[in-house]
């Protein structure tokens, strides 16, 4: 069995290094992966929006299976490019269809998806230019802050939060004159909601689903949640207020609705769902839905399945998933995202990196990375998520700390207090 993984970050990374424990595949394949990915497989040159590049890498390298691990391609219809191709289409796609990908290709999809399934979510209106001037006096109905998104996808940065009620209509003006392009071309205004968050993932086959570990992630740059958006800085699994009382919660309220949903509205949905939630005063409530897993979340659920995972991607493929077992490990794991100095603004790439040998206990999942000759080179913002098991959180972080300590790059920068707030 030979698997291909579209992507090139930390999540991309830790899909690798755990598929390349199932005796099950034969050759991983990761377009176009990183310097990370590069010891666990063949990376290939290919980007994983240009559909007719990965059709070549798969029908040239003989694919059997296709994860797709960033939103973009699927957003774009990778699925269904698959489908309507007649020399791919008995190849399965782990990773939802278009019409299934709006769930996180468009904000008010989603939430008109929620609100007519009964959802826990933010009360919200949506608006385009045509009706900009009627956003005003919705706000107006809002206590502050405001929160506003983009519709559409607009690189982690679209969604802002200000305090100021002449800021919000200033945000939604911007937003839908142009600021983020085609995915401000609606505007999503919606009720604060005061509390923690935290994210829940599920594998399904379109019929059934199995529960993977929950997450909690940091997107703030600086310590105390300060500062700019990220990508995310960190992430600890398990979430302890996420006991067996809350998730049943979310079983009932959120997941099961939400395949029910899909179900009724004749979605097809095969692949991950990532459920964006708030816990607020013990219950939980959807903020957003990402149509794949996330990251650096994947860095910390992926190291607690115990058991073969690609046994849960053949599941999907083969749409059996109902008897496949999954199998978590009861330890805590913590991630600790180490970034080039100055991101998530303007960053040199090319720092050579130190350290990689030295680290032990840990699990280095390489994000922004590339080899160069007999060197391993900054590439991007994130550059490493440094894993790390630990009967407690507080042990798992110990050690994520301590290797973090020991991997070195010029203007190296990494968060000193993940799971603070827990």
């Amino acid at each position: 069995m030979n698997i291909l993984i579209l992507g090139s970050g930390g999540r991309e990374h830790a899909l690798a290094w755990k598929l390349a424990q199932s005796k099950k595949i034969d050759r991983i394949f990761i377009g176009p992966g990183n310097a990370g990915t590069s010891e666990l497989g063949t990376n290939l040159k290919l980007n994983p929006e240009n559909f007719p590049e990965v059709k070549d890498a798969v029908l040239g390298n003989r694919i059997d299976i296709v994860v797709v691990g960033p939103e973009a391609p699927l957003t774009m219809g990778i699925h269904d490019f698959f489908t309507n191709d007649l020399t791919l289409r008995d190849i399965p796609i782990i990773g939802p269809d278009k019409s299934a990908a709006r769930l996180e290709g468009s904000k008010d999809f989603a939430k008109s998806f929620l609100i007519r399934n009964n959802i826990p979510t933010a009360a919200y209106k949506s608006f385009d230019k045509s009706t900009m001037n009627e956003a005003s006096a919705f706000l107006s109905t809002l206590d502050p802050p405001y929160v506003i998104k983009a519709d559409g996808l607009a690189a982690g940065k679209g969604v802002v939060i200000v305090d100021d009620i002449h800021d919000a209509e200033n945000e939604v003006k911007a937003m839908l004159n142009g600021k983020f392009g085609h995915a401000g071309e609606k505007v999503v205004i919606e009720q604060f909601l005061k509390g923690i968050e935290l994210s829940v993932f599920i594998i399904t086959d379109g019929f059934t689903y199995k529960l993977l570990p929950e997450a909690k992630d940091y997107k703030k740059i600086g310590a105390g949640d300060t500062g700019l958006n990220t990508g995310g800085m960190g992430a600890v699994s398990p979430v302890p207020f996420a006991d067996k009382i809350f998730m049943d919660k979310v079983k009932q309220r959120i997941i099961d609705p939400t395949m029910k949903g899909l179900s009724d509205e004749g979605i097809v949905y095969k692949g991950f769902i990532f459920f964006g939630l708030i816990n607020v005063g013990g219950n939980p409530y959807v903020i957003e839905y990402n149509a794949r897993l996330g990251d650096p979340e994947s860095e910390v659920i992926i190291p607690r399945i115990k058991s073969d995972f690609f046994d849960l991607i053949e599941g999907v493929a083969m749409g059996d998933l109902q008897r496949r077992i999954i199998e978590i490990d009861e330890r805590f794991v913590a991630t600790v995202m180490m970034v080039s100095g100055g991101y998530p603004g303007t960053y040199e790439k090319g720092k050579t990196i130190q350290g990689l040998d030295l680290a032990t206990g840990s699990v280095i999942f390489h994000s922004g990375t590339k080899k160069e000759g007999d060197k391993v080179v900054t590439s991007g913002g994130r550059v490493f998520a440094v894993s790390s098991w630990g009967s407690s959180m507080k042990g798992a972080l110990g050690t994520s700390y301590r290797n973090a300590g020991l991997l070195d790059f010029e203007g190296k920068y990494y968060r000193s207090d993940i799971g603070f707030d827990l």
